[in-house]
């Protein structure tokens, strides 16, 4: 037996348009079969003499991608934009052409899946661009879900053949696909292509890990074919007897939720014994209910690990009954119980739902699975490219704790969100007003985390008004966009009092004043000059500490008044004072700021890094993949440039203290290998502790110094190829993995 996956992984099927055709017949008598041939015709040609880099011809990529699309059983115009998905991207042609050949619907579809070309090569701009096409690509969604769905089986081939690709590229493709791709098709509720992108994944982030496990599951293989064998044949006769008609399907559940669950645990998989799972498919609701009734009467069910998704579907429209049992010998094992109509929503999601009887129908916009979308793109408005990227990712984790209002109406959050959370659900000034709530008829405060089941009733206040910490009370995007808009205007609005008071000051000391200079030629060249929207932003900038006074009042100045060396009116990069490792760098603006690094994550030379005002303290420079980047990007106004400096000191080469946390399969030698590989590339460890578990598998804890990103980088390159090493991270990044 074979997980779930794997198959998907080495081998690719080439697909045939007759294939796509066949399968497209069996649900859709009144195929336009000669649509779907000039689609294909007309991408054969253009993509004539393009080779993918598997050595292919590039061809095969769009019909595997209509393949997909065709096995969800989506209509003509969808397969055929299927195989023209990648046209104005990859070829002359244009969407005037696609237009004339097949129609307005389909050109709709393939530009809308075409992504904008990056305009600068700066990381910033490259940031912005990614953000932007799928801010596009989700807007366009929106009135048209088809376009997501297309982009789903795009993605899903690519990440079939990435092993094509070099490794970091499989690396960022792949994380890319696990934070954002496989969590979309999960909220659509497309359980098939969600499974095998995190499998994908998995074996592309994490390749030693699943090998290992790969080899622990086939270890177990004999004893899982008994028990399924023999659980299976319990079932079939539980059924029978009992009259109720139904199909069994035993499987082992697949390896990112077995990965995923031994790391929540902490122990291996000779620990773990409901990786089995069985699903039991049925023809009524009734039939549901009655099969788990007798299950529990054969085996005893697990407490807490029953779960009713028939009476309360998942946001994503998922139905069917969960319960764990324990089974033979005393091991658990999951059972997932479901009619065929729920079976088909669970692995193709809203795609199962979508009717193309008549051309041009939508999903309904009702649909809670387009609603969320649309919820998202509404509290993304007017965020900067890292906060629509960061709040992508927080509203993608999937809804599991479902509570209730006093009169009895659902609502669903993901796991954490607090009574703040429901208080934001409710209405937005609820949430403002909010000063604690009653669950279950007991007073809680703002922070108490909701279970499943709780009756939640919000208590609020006139003279309550949102908080910084609030932030780090919620667990939901819809209210932390909420409380950091709120926050935004008022802290905007302070700062342009600020600003207001420290410019009018300083320009009473020149003759003049704000009113008089308000609307003047000169402030209107400041604004043009920073790249203002208007003149409360500039002034904004001054109250906040971004930029000097001077860069406003100097136009200001009188001829003879101005100093020997005026200051550049843009927001000119000038050396900021050393940090405390000596690191040299460049801030924009005032050259005043005291610099210092943040202790969660220690930037290298060489990273991408973003700087931070601080009252009091100056600029707080993070790396830009450190975890706590995203609590400070609530902040943007708070945001200055910073950036290494071009040269560093010739005098001494400053180092950093960098953590290192590794795993590996404990063996003779593998301490002596770790070290040996660190000094090779010139490094010292400082500290190191150790530990190893009753299955033979160490850990590690290491402080090394490093000059650079660079030398960290071939340093956790050489550790990772080490024979038995499992996972080398960085402490405190995110994806710091090679």
């Amino acid at each position: 037996m074979q997980a779930q996956g794997v198959a998907t992984a080495q081998v690719e099927v080439k697909v045939r348009i007759e294939d796509i055709l066949n399968r497209m017949e069996r649900y859709r008598p009144e195929l336009d079969e000669d649509l779907l041939r000039h689609a294909y015709v007309f991408a054969a040609n253009r993509h004539q003499g393009q080779i993918r880099r598997s050595g292919e011809p590039y061809l095969t990529h769009p019909l595997t991608v209509a393949w997909i699309l065709a096995d969800m059983e989506l209509d003509e115009e969808t397969v055929a934009a299927g195989l023209l998905h990648d046209l104005l991207e990859d070829t002359e042609t244009t969407a005037e052409e696609i237009e004339v050949e097949f129609g307005p619907e389909i050109e709709r579809l393939v530009t809308a899946l075409t992504k904008m070309a990056d305009f600068e090569s700066s990381y910033s701009s490259r940031e912005a661009t990614e953000a932007e096409n799928f801010r596009r690509l989700l807007l366009a969604s929106v009135d048209d879900l088809r376009v997501i769905l297309i982009k789903l089986a795009d993605r899903l081939h690519n990440m079939r053949t990435l092993v094509f690709l070099r490794r970091d590229r499989q690396i960022a493709i792949a994380r890319e696909t696990l934070d954002i791709f496989a969590p979309i098709a999960n909220r659509l509720g497309i359980g098939s292509i969600k499974v095998e992108m995190e499998d994908l994944c998995f074996r592309y982030l994490h390749p030693k890990e699943a090998e290992k496990l790969d080899h622990e599951i086939e270890d177990r293989k004999e004893a899982a074919d008994r028990w399924f064998a023999e659980i299976h044949g319990v079932l079939g006769g539980l059924l029978e007897e009992n009259g109720i008609e139904g199909s069994i399907h035993g499987r082992i559940k697949h390896l990112y939720s077995i990965f995923e669950k031994l790391k929540r645990q902490g122990v291996d998989v000779a620990n773990v014994f409901d990786f089995l799972a069985f699903r039991i498919i049925v023809s009524t609701v009734a039939d549901c209910y009655a099969a788990l009734g007798l299950i529990h009467q054969q085996w005893p069910p697990v407490p807490g690990r029953l779960k009713d998704h028939i009476a309360i579907p998942k946001p994503n429209a998922y139905q069917s009954l969960h319960t764990t049992v324990i089974g033979p010998e005393g091991h658990p094992f999951e059972i997932q119980i479901r009619t065929d109509e729920m079976n088909k929503i669970a692995e193709y999601g809203i795609a199962a739902h979508w009717s193309y009887k008549e051309r041009g129908s939508h999903a309904p916009a009702e649909d809670s699975r387009v609603a969320w979308l649309r919820a998202l793109l509404d509290n993304s408005e007017g965020s900067s490219p890292r906060e629509f990227i960061d709040s992508l990712k927080v509203d993608l984790y999937p809804d599991e704790v479902y509570s209730f209002t006093p009169r009895g109406d659902v609502f669903s959050f993901p796991n954490g969100a607090t009574v703040l959370d429901f208080a934001y659900r409710v209405h937005t000034q609820v949430g403002h007003t909010c000063v604690g709530g009653r669950i279950n008829g007991r007073w809680v405060p703002l922070k108490t985390e909701i279970v499943n089941g709780d009756i939640v009733e919000i208590t609020t206040s006139k003279k309550q008004r949102p908080h910084h910490d609030w932030l780090s009370i919620v667990g939901t995007n819809r209210a932390r966009s909420k409380i950091r808009a709120w926050l935004k205007r008022e802290e905007k609005a302070r700062a342009v009092e600020v600003g207001r008071k420290l410019v009018d000051r300083e320009l009473r000391k020149l003759g003049t004043s704000l009113r008089s200079a308000s609307g003047s030629d000169e402030l209107a060249g400041v604004i043009r000059a920073g790249g203002y929207p208007n003149e409360d932003d500039l002034i904004a900038a001054i109250g906040f500490g971004k930029i000097p006074v001077a860069t406003l009042t100097t136009v200001f100045r009188k001829d003879g008044e101005a100093p020997a060396e005026e200051e550049d009116l843009t927001r000119k990069k000038k050396p900021a004072p050393a940090s405390k490792n000596d690191h040299a760098l460049e801030v924009s603006g005032d050259a005043d700021f005291l610099v210092y690094m943040a202790k969660c994550c220690k930037p290298l030379p060489g990273e991408e890094i973003v700087g931070f005002v601080t009252r009091g303290k100056g600029v707080a420079v993070h790396s830009r993949s450190c975890p706590n980047v995203r609590n400070l990007l609530y902040h943007p106004e708070r945001e200055i440039e910073v950036q290494w400096a071009p040269t560093a000191p010739a005098t001494r080469a400053p180092t950093s203290q960098v953590d290192v946390d590794m795993s590996f399969n404990d063996s003779s030698g593998i301490l002596a290998s770790i070290s040996q590989a660190i000094s090779t590339e010139g490094s010292d460890i400082l500290s190191c502790r150790l530990r190893t578990d009753p299955n033979d598998t160490g850990f590690a804890a290491m402080t090394i110094v490093v000059r650079d990103k660079a030398q960290l980088t071939r340093i956790l390159s050489r550790l990772q190829d080490l024979k038995g090493m499992l996972r080398v991270e960085r402490r405190g990044q995110t994806g710091a993995s090679p």
